[in-house]
Order: C-alpha cells, then structure tokens, then sequence
C-alpha cells in the first residue's frame, strides 16, 4: 500500500512521540546542570510544536488533496490521544513537570479516561457491526485544540510568566476548560455511537432474526 503525504505526516507524529517523552524526562533530572535541564524542555517544546504544527498539515493535505483515508482517518486521532497521554502524565508528574506547575491529576484522569472511553466505544460499535465508524465532531476537535493549547501554554510557562505574572491563571482556565470539553466529548460520543448501532440494528435487524 502507497502511502500518502497526509498519512506519512501523521505516522511522523507518532513516532515523534517517542523522544518528545525522552527530553521531557530529562527536564527535572538530578544528575543534569539547570542549564541542561533547561536545554532538555526546549527541546521537548520544538518537537511538540512540530507535532502540534503537523497536526494541521496533514488534516490540510488530505482535504485539499482528497487524500482521506481510512487509515489516516485512524491514525491521525490516535496521534492526538498519544501525544496528550505522554503529555499529561509527565506534565502531572514530578520528573516531567515544568517548574512548580504541575498539572491537577483530575484533569489527567479525565482526559486520559476519555480516550480510553472512546477507544472502547470503538471497539464496540465495531463488534456490533462489523464496521469502521469514526466520525470526529467538533466538540471533540475543541477538546483537542484546548488539550495542545494547555500543554504548550505549560511548556512555555517559566518565560512567559516572567513577563506575564497572571500566567498561572491563564493555565488553570485553560486545564479546566479541557475538563469540561472532555466531559462534553464522551456525552456527545455516546449519543452518537448509540444512535449509529441503534440505526444499524434498524436496518439489518431482519436479517439476523431466525426464520420460523
């Protein structure tokens, strides 16, 4: 199979996942200088923006191009899900929080369990119907948006918060605005993954019923 621009795009996003976790271990590492530290997240933060700058570009390129594809239509929201799971688990922990920021464990929890939600409602509606059903909405794209805007306004904190003091409640608006937009995803994706098997069993209900 030939792999399009988008997809090769994407597959990159998710290899780039792998020294993004790398470097941000090192941030608050004992054995390095503060300069090294420092040198370490900077680092982490250039490899995030090219994910996150990514992100849009394949999404553009398959648009433009008519390049949408089953696989990149799977890959590129397991992307995002692998990314903001790395991501929220260092930000939250002591070896990969920036500083004396660390993220509320509430809000990894939550948006950790979306994910998994969904992937399990994936795998269900697959079992169910013997198909592929994947059908972003915008709620879910917000959510997304919010969630790479909060690591990247985290990433960036000790600098901008020099300049500006407020930052830190900038955060928190942004970290509690992706709670509630995870909250709104799950909600919206059961309804809609319920409707989408309610619609299938409707349709194909006659033909699994056992002749009398």
């Amino acid at each position: 199979m030939i792999l399009n621009w988008a997809t090769r795009i994407t597959i990159l996003r998710i290899v780039l996942v792998i020294p993004f976790v790398g470097f941000m271990l090192k941030i608050n590492d004992p054995e390095l200088s503060p300069a090294m530290q420092g040198c370490m997240r900077y680092i982490a933060i250039v490899i995030f923006f090219v994910m996150a700058v990514s992100d849009g570009i394949d999404g553009y390129l398959a648009r433009r191009k008519h390049q949408i594809t089953r696989l990149g239509a799977f890959l590129d929201p397991l992307a995002d899900k692998l990314l903001m799971t790395c991501a929220c688990l260092l930000l939250a922990s002591k070896r990969g929080r920036v500083d004396d920021i660390q993220l509320p464990g509430t809000v990894v929890l939550l948006i950790i369990s979306k994910d998994i939600f969904l992937l399990t409602g994936f795998v269900i509606i697959y079992l169910f119907t013997s198909k592929i059903h994947i059908k972003p909405v915008f709620i879910g794209k917000t959510a997304t948006t919010l969630q790479l805007a909060m690591v990247a306004a985290i990433l960036i904190a000790p600098e901008v918060s020099m300049v500006l003091p407020g930052w830190i409640w900038f955060l928190r608006v942004l970290w509690w605005s992706a709670f509630a937009t995870a909250i709104c995803t799950m909600i919206i994706y059961i309804r809609d993954g319920s409707r989408y098997i309610a619609k299938y069993e409707s349709a194909h209900g006659g033909m699994n019923k056992p002749q009398s």
